[in-house]
């Protein structure tokens, strides 16, 4: 799987599994977190490894830097609405009061999440752009063939 594709997979995932405000939001926020952490990882990886062999089929190593980065900043969003979600799934809401102070909560939830999706389509935006094209060189001109002198014995 490129990364690319890993990339699409985890994002298709994450769309395919919305947070809800309840436990099985918490553990699929968890579950997000987890995936992100895990391309993240590998495109940290696949920079290594192309930095050490020269690996024509990976993105740039720059490339993938500026997406890791993206999946960092998608990571962060993730981590920081875990505080809003928890305290909407732990606290009672049957006051008025109760739904009125969890609105903000609902708000701050809502605007990391968002951010979050705009973190990974910027991590899949940057591994769109074009490679450069592979430097050809001049063939090599061939050898001049000078008469040899040959040695007497």
């Amino acid at each position: 799987m490129s990364v690319r594709q890993a990339v699409d997979a985890v994002t298709a995932d994450i769309r395919d599994h919305h947070i809800t405000v309840d436990g099985t939001g918490l553990f699929t926020a968890m579950r997000h977190i987890d995936l992100l952490c895990h391309l993240a990882a590998r495109m940290a990886a696949d920079v290594e490894y192309q930095l050490s062999s020269n690996i024509a089929d990976l993105p740039p190593a720059e490339t993938l830097g500026a997406s890791a980065g993206h999946l960092g900043r998608a990571i962060a969003h993730y981590t920081q609405a875990l505080a809003p979600l928890i305290t909407l799934t732990t606290t009672a809401q049957d006051t008025l009061q109760q739904k009125l102070d969890s609105l903000d909560h609902h708000s701050h939830l809502r605007i990391h999440l968002d951010d979050a999706d705009r973190a990974l389509a910027a991590a899949r935006t940057a591994l769109e752009v074009p490679r450069p094209p592979a430097a050809t060189s001049a063939p090599a001109p061939a050898p001049m063939h000078t008469p040899a002198a040959r040695r007497r014995a």
